[in-house]
């Protein structure tokens, strides 16, 4: 018997894509455009099994990101940006602090690389957390519920059916979930607009939840109309071009680049650098931030390798905008960026 085919949005948020029905499900399974992502077990006995070209070359790359302290950033009132390693960034706007995907709990099969720029418990003051996925290296339930505790007021925002993944780590946390092209509420007076936007991506946490969250990226409007872009977890797709068309270009994108080794097993899950680089220029990007590389081992391509390729590919004039490449805990100014 076929899974019967229905469509899901918060029907309480505004869409902003005109006859967008909601993201298709496939019986209980959310799906990258007609159909679910299958990470298929062969491809993964198949990873297991097949030699790492690049084997020697990743033992001998010992490289990890630059760190910096940035415990106080947590303590200020400065609009700034900064990365937390791997997919985690504070964001602040109009004296608003947003999380996005912090991780600074390490767990089995995820090791920070390099050491942390700041203490789980410096994170204090934050207003809003945003979750793109469910993966364990994006939404991890101990920094949640660190930072649950230590910011009373905390509202989360994330994908339909995450709220669920929050309930164990912060019960407390008033959680607002979002289908893809639709509007977050935040309450009269927020400073900026909040919205979900496409991914190419899927879920999965245990045996018996495949895709049964939804993915997807975060787009920030400030009040003077800036646009701040996170894509988190993603393979290159239309999607990106679908975002330009309805906003038009971009001031600051957040793009990940690693985790794209071997291609047969990540290239549904993860751009590499040069898909990275070629999605920032369709969004006609002014910024670009990279992340999603140094601080976990989740690949098999040496640790050095995303971040000496993009540096290659902006050197190369390649990219429409301009690259930064920030240590982990370093505060960027983003408000001076043109």
């Amino acid at each position: 018997m076929f899974a019967k085919t229905h469509y899901r949005r918060n029907e309480a948020l505004r869409t902003i894509r005109a006859g967008y029905p909601g993201n298709k499900l496939i019986g209980a399974q959310f799906c990258n455009g007609e159909l679910p992502y299958e990470p298929g077990f062969s491809n993964l006995l198949r990873w297991q099994l097949t030699a790492n070209t690049q084997k020697d070359a990743k033992k001998a790359d010992t490289w990890t990101p630059d760190v910096v302290p940035c415990a106080e950033a947590f303590f200020s009132t400065q609009d700034m940006l900064v990365w937390l390693g791997h997919a985690g960034f504070l964001l602040r706007v109009a004296g608003v602090s947003v999380v996005f995907d912090p991780v600074l709990v390490s767990s089995v099969g995820l090791r920070h690389r390099h050491a942390l720029p700041c203490r789980p418990d410096d994170l204090r003051h934050v207003d809003y957390l945003l979750l793109s996925h469910g993966h364990r290296d994006h939404l991890d339930e101990a920094t949640i519920e660190i930072l649950a505790r230590q910011n009373p007021g905390l509202r989360a925002f994330g994908p339909l059916g995450v709220g669920g993944l929050l309930r164990g780590a912060a019960p407390a946390v008033a959680v607002q979930e979002a289908g893809w092209w639709q509007q977050f509420d935040l309450g009269p007076g927020a400073p900026f607009e909040l919205y979900f936007l496409p991914a190419s991506h899927w879920h999965r946490r245990g045996l018996f939840d495949l895709n049964r969250v939804l993915w997807g990226s975060f787009l920030v409007k400030t009040a003077d109309e800036r646009l701040i872009y996170f894509g988190g977890d993603t393979s290159y797709g239309p999607h990106f071009e679908q975002i330009e068309q309805t906003f038009g270009p971009l001031d600051l994108v957040l793009l990940p680049i690693g985790a794209y080794k071997p291609a047969f097993m990540m290239q549904r899950s993860h751009v590499n650098p040069h898909e990275a680089a070629k999605a920032a220029n369709v969004l006609r990007a002014g910024h670009l931030v990279p992340y999603h590389y140094g601080t976990f081992d989740l690949s098999d391509e040496p640790a050095s390798e995303p971040l000496r390729q993009l540096r290659d590919i902006g050197a190369g004039g390649l990219l429409r905008g301009e690259l930064h490449l920030p240590a982990v805990g370093e505060v960027l100014d983003w408000t001076l960026w043109e």
